[in-house]
């Protein structure tokens, strides 16, 4: 395909840190905008899952993700334009401070590097619950530390009273950065969270439609709606070739299965297993596969016809004894791996895939005991394929991340899935299985960064 400019209506929401507001004014302002009759395209900068759901019930669109790190700064533009192509208004959720990227590698991944990769106009949420003429001083450090970067308005969050409203609009009339919002306290809008962050929304569906609906009201009434709208129509043309999976997992050759049977792709959801990207069952699709979406919590067998298996992140750990108790899935799982059916198991999979989780029985396709901690695991890593695998060949490099806080004792098998080069060298991960047909690990890989795993996958699949 050829290069093109696209033009959706887009604006990045991003804060001087976490903790902001971030959540509650992107999330907030995709639901208004959606209520409104607009067809809203969600985007979350960085490898979050959790958000993203949430975007997802505000939009009634898959909630996409922006990482640079992950899929490099080239892919940015590509996969936003495949999300957003034929919607009336782009929104974006940054990640940590505007500045904040991966440790240790300038702007990579932050924020403001994806906003200028979009040419995207800032929204910047600032928490003004302790300050008053000093969040002049703040919003103008923000707004003038990279000239290459449009920060075009601020909404504050967690304002008192009127008086304090006041204070801060005085305070910022010569910034030359419009106030477009002001909310103001409301504990009882809080999104639980827990050790990993906010409750995911599929784990709370029915509490999890009320709160968003409560966002977008907040936001509706406490922010200048048509002075965002007009912000996110003044970002100029976007030079780009959209992102299509049929091309990356294809060029020109042939899907996959194009010519024969569609194999059937077994991925596991519902609440224990909320963690995917959006772009790995299309690129599974676009290699000729067929995609069920399955529930390891209430389904007592694999879909009908199940030739691949893909169990990826979420809180197993959750629901420990819930897995447990589906003894007819669990052995369903370990006869599928036994007759050679292809495995990718992402984090949470991985320990489903055990023998025990903190003291209740998986499926024990590895041999491996996962407990919960204390500790947090947490950041990206550099790794490459230590031996060919149902996903990489040997030697492929791919950049992941790593979120959870269990431990999996051994963390490798004797062919480790991946070794890990970036920030530490350690050996990860299971290749498993009587043909070493079963991939499982820690890491989180973005597909979009390297869709050779998809079709290798589906090749697996049909062979």
């Amino acid at each position: 395909m050829s290069e093109r400019c696209v033009n959706p209506p887009r604006l990045v929401v991003a804060a001087p840190s976490s903790g902001s507001g971030k959540t509650t004014v992107a999330t907030g302002m995709m639901a208004a905008f959606t209520e409104a009759g607009m067809t809203v395209s969600p985007h979350k900068t960085g490898p979050d899952y959790i958000d993203p759901g949430y975007h997802a019930l505000a939009t009634g669109r898959p909630g996409r993700n922006l990482d640079a790190y992950l899929c490099g700064p080239e892919r940015i533009a590509p996969l936003f334009a495949h999300a957003a192509a034929g919607t009336q208004l782009a929104v974006v959720e940054g990640v940590m401070g505007l500045y904040d990227g991966a440790a240790g590698s300038g702007e990579l991944a932050s924020t403001a590097q994806v906003a200028k990769l979009l040419k995207a106009p800032v929204v910047l949420v600032v928490d003004a619950s302790s300050q008053s003429r000093s969040v002049a001083a703040l919003v103008h450090g923000f707004a003038s530390w990279d000239p290459e970067l449009r920060v075009a308005g601020v909404v504050l969050n967690k304002v008192a009273s009127s008086r304090h409203e006041a204070l801060l609009r005085e305070a910022l009339e010569g910034s030359g950065v419009p106030v477009m919002g002001a909310l103001r306290r409301d504990a009882g809008a809080d999104t639980p969270s827990r050790h990993l962050g906010l409750v995911p929304a599929a784990e709370r569906q029915a509490e999890a439609v009320e709160s968003v609906a409560t966002l977008a009201a907040r936001v509706r009434e406490g922010c200048d709606m048509q002075a965002l709208l007009a912000l996110a129509r003044s970002a100029p043309p976007l030079p780009v070739t959209p992102w299509e999976a049929a091309v990356e997992v294809s060029g020109r050759s042939a899907p996959v299965a194009a010519h024969g049977e569609r194999p059937r792709i077994a991925v596991a959801g519902g609440a224990a297993f909320t963690f995917s990207y959006a772009e790995h069952a299309e690129l599974l699709e676009a290699a000729g596969a067929e995609t069920v979406v399955f529930d390891p919590l209430r389904d007592e067998s694999l879909p009908e016809g199940t030739r691949g298996l893909v169990v990826g992140g979420g809180f197993p750990e959750v629901y420990g004894p819930q897995l447990s108790a589906n003894k007819p899935l669990r052995q369903a799982v370990r006869e599928f791996v036994a007759a050679g059916g292809p495995v990718a198991a992402e984090c949470a999979g991985m320990l489903y895939l055990s023998r025990e989780l903190d003291g209740e029985e998986m499926c024990g396709v590895l041999d491996g005991v996962a407990r919960m901690t204390g500790r947090l695991t947490l950041g990206y890593r550099d790794a490459v394929a230590v031996d060919d695998s149902v996903l990489a060949p040997a030697g492929l490099r791919v950049r992941g991340h790593e979120f959870h806080r269990t431990t999996l004792s051994p963390q490798a098998g004797d062919a480790p899935a991946w070794g890990l080069v970036r920030p530490e060298r350690r050996k990860e991960g299971f290749v498993g299985g009587p043909t070493r047909n079963v991939h499982a690990s820690y890491l989180h890989v973005h597909w979009a960064s390297a869709p050779m795993m998809a079709r290798r996958f589906v090749e697996r699949c049909v062979a």
